[in-house]
């Protein structure tokens, strides 16, 4: 089936369909370089990775271009950077290494562009004097505000209705603000702080304007998919489609929303052990721990084991069912290593379940059907079978960005070269007194590879093991 996703802003499932079939844009919000990821920062890159992968073999990859922002100022880097007495970019070139590093252990590929806030100063600040130019912001005591009265549509994205939101607010204003919720284009910065100049002062961004300058800037008006985490639809999205159309001088068009992004998509919450992630409770977890401590394709397979509109909670059962599957699948793939997979497409019912709004549940079923598709052809001999069914599988995981260790090597483990050399050892004994029935010998060998915790399996070619889980 063709693809479809659900539109945000629509309320509904739609057929997607490129303003340009030869150049797919797709942006997704990127970290803030502060600090370490925790593992509901890691849910998007994975999701949006998957969508990446899906869309470039449907159009061809150089088709399809990805953009994922750097915020590499703001105000939590700033505190840092000034706690530790060093420059921002040291603080924000720390931290983005090491988010570009646990995110390859998750196996996601970097963003064709990656635009740094700071590398995009002087285009938002022509994006804010084209928002005052078309009437829809305004300067006050050194900084610049949008009037979210100017934009008809406002709220759209997020269901609130405006009137409702002013009549409610209960959020301290600020003397120079028109309506409570007017928010910030252009702030000025205290001494000590990054700055830049501008024709209302020396100061900084605004958080909102800066996505919408940087998606202009380096895709284009208006892009095909714009994504992020559910957090983010208000205010950051609704802000994001004001100033992204108001530039433009569409504040009163009722389609002014599709000159910005014509789809959103956003991904669900991500609790841990059924409670929302919170420094008080002290449940973060942090992304850069997770990988340390199991392998990032486990991670990955977690984030991607609930539709990802679908809130996921992470906990132990998670993690352990979710390498019981992945040793599963290269249990599979190990066991036929001495057949070449052909080369093949998915097979239909994993593309109706990917095309079906990125259905990643459904998806995975595919995968194990196949594995055990590998498995009877195996055992029955039937080398043709198990070489399309490998094929297939191994296309299926490209998409899902999974499968992508050595077999043999993720089976074993994180094991020393000493127990990788008594394993072999005992395997070839093991063979040997079975060979000769000698099955007292052989007993005491496999007791042996228990004590070991090593998982035996044996096949046409001879036993392979692995650790257990």
């Amino acid at each position: 089936m063709p693809l479809h996703i659900h539109d945000t802003l629509r309320r509904e499932k739609r057929l997607f369909t490129p303003r340009d079939a030869s150049r797919v844009s797709l942006y997704v919000c990127g970290p803030t370089v502060y600090d370490y990821a925790h593992i509901g920062n890691a849910r998007p890159p994975v999701v949006f990775d998957v969508l990446v992968r899906l869309l470039r073999r449907t159009y061809g990859a150089d088709h399809v271009i990805y953009a994922r922002n750097v915020t590499d100022v703001d105000d939590k880097i700033n505190q840092k950077a000034a706690r530790e007495g060093v420059p921002i970019s040291e603080v924000t070139a720390r931290y983005e290494a090491a988010y570009l590093a646990d995110m390859a252990l998750l196996n996601v590929s970097r963003p064709d562009i990656a635009p740094h806030v700071t590398d995009y100063i002087p285009a938002i600040v022509d994006q804010i004097q084209a928002i005052i130019d078309a009437g829809c912001a305004y300067a006050a005591e050194g900084h610049v505000l949008f009037d979210v009265s100017s934009y008809k549509n406002y709220g759209a994205l997020s269901g609130r209705n405006l009137d409702d939101m002013i009549a409610g607010a209960r959020v301290e204003v600020a003397p120079y603000k028109k309506n409570p919720h007017d928010f910030v284009l252009w702030k000025p910065s205290k001494a000590d702080e990054p700055s830049w100049p501008s024709p209302w002062g020396e100061g900084r961004p605004g958080w909102h304007i800066e996505c919408s300058a940087m998606i202009e800037q380096t895709l284009g008006l208006p892009i095909d998919i714009h994504g992020g985490g559910i957090d983010l639809v208000f205010p950051h999205h609704e802000n994001e489609i004001a100033q992204g159309v108001c530039a433009h001088g569409h504040a009163h068009g009722d389609q002014a929303h599709d000159e910005y992004a014509r789809y959103w998509m956003h991904n669900g919450f991500l609790t841990v052990d059924a409670e929302k992630m919170s420094k008080s409770i002290g449940n973060v977890l942090l992304l850069h721990d997770l990988v340390q401590a199991m392998p990032g394709e486990v991670v990955r397979w977690a984030l991607l084991s609930a539709h990802y509109r679908q809130p996921l909670d992470w906990n132990q059962s998670l993690l352990d069912q979710s390498k019981k599957s992945l040793d599963r699948l290269y249990g599979a793939l190990h066991r036929s290593s001495g057949i070449a997979a052909l080369d093949l497409d998915p097979p239909a019912d994993f593309l109706k379940s990917i095309e079906d709004d990125l259905n990643t549940p459904g998806a995975m079923a595919s995968l194990f059907a196949l594995s055990s598709e590998i498995e009877r052809g195996m055992t029955a001999g039937d080398l043709d079978a198990v070489a399309q069914a490998r094929g297939r599988l191994i296309a299926c995981a490209s998409i899902l960005g999974v499968l992508q260790a050595d077999p043999a090597a993720w089976l074993e483990g994180d094991v020393s070269d000493d127990l990788r050399v008594e394993v072999d050892s005992l395997l070839e004994q093991r063979a040997a007194a079975r060979a000769a029935k000698d099955w007292p010998e052989a007993d005491r060998i496999r007791d042996r590879l228990n004590e070991l915790n090593v998982v035996v399996m044996d096949g046409p070619d001879g036993a392979t093991w692995r650790m257990k889980g």
